[in-house]
């Protein structure tokens, strides 16, 4: 296994109420790279990432990141660790009652040393993502694919080591999936590992995904 990135190791999860979801995963999704997990709804993208993420513990196996059992980790230090995480959500997680920039920043409250370069960095980031005049709007107030690239924005903040996003295209036209891409680019070539779950042919075309994986039954397989 590659000691620099993301590993799944004989990875299962079940639920009591929806059986086993995910049958024995073993992946390497590596820094300075991107992957893409394909698969139809329901096959277990979804808990893939939230796996990945430390937001769920698996069943049996074990996930890896640079080199350490991250799904051993106690509580306070996997909450550390999730620092250097950034996630976009299937259903997106925005707080209502601020705005998109204060979404944004949510991730940097732990963080007391990035403030001085954080709202820099969020009003370039909405700026880039075309969300530069609603960054003082909450999210009642704009559209869908608003709001999710201002989710994009919140993961992208503060530069993190690895990134994983859940159908982060399926409210974007066809200009905002370029911007999405030249985004999740600059982000490998700082040697982020980038982990996309996605059925977006537009995305399944894309030349930045070195690794293509589907998912069915459980199972995660690598993609001719």
């Amino acid at each position: 296994m590659n000691s620099t990135g993301l590993d799944c190791r004989a990875l299962t999860f079940k639920r009591s109420d929806a059986g086993t979801i995910l049958r024995g995963v073993t992946a390497c999704f590596a820094c300075g790279g991107a992957s893409l997990v394909t698969g139809l709804t329901g096959a277990g993208k979804s808990t893939l990432l939230h796996l990945l993420a430390g937001l769920l513990g698996p069943t049996s196996g074990e996930i890896w990141a640079d080199g350490e059992p991250v799904s051993r980790f106690s509580a306070p230090h996997r909450e550390r660790w999730r620092r250097r995480v950034g996630i976009v959500f299937q259903h997106l997680h925005l707080l209502n009652d601020v705005s998109l920039l204060e979404n944004v920043l949510v991730p940097c409250i732990p963080r007391p040393d990035c403030w001085p370069d954080a709202l820099a960095d969020g009003r370039r980031l909405l700026e880039r993502l075309g969300l530069g005049h609603l960054k003082d709007a909450p999210p009642s107030r704009v559209s869908g694919g608003e709001r999710q690239r201002a989710a994009l924005a919140r993961a992208l903040i503060g530069r993190p080591r690895f990134l994983l996003l859940d159908e982060p295209s399926a409210f974007q036209d066809d200009d905002q999936i370029d911007g999405l891409l030249r985004l999740l680019a600059e982000a490998v070539a700082r040697h982020a590992c980038v982990v996309v779950c996605s059925h977006d042919p537009r995305l399944a075309a894309a030349e930045l995904f070195q690794i293509r994986y589907r998912l069915t039954q459980g199972r995660l397989e690598v993609c001719p």
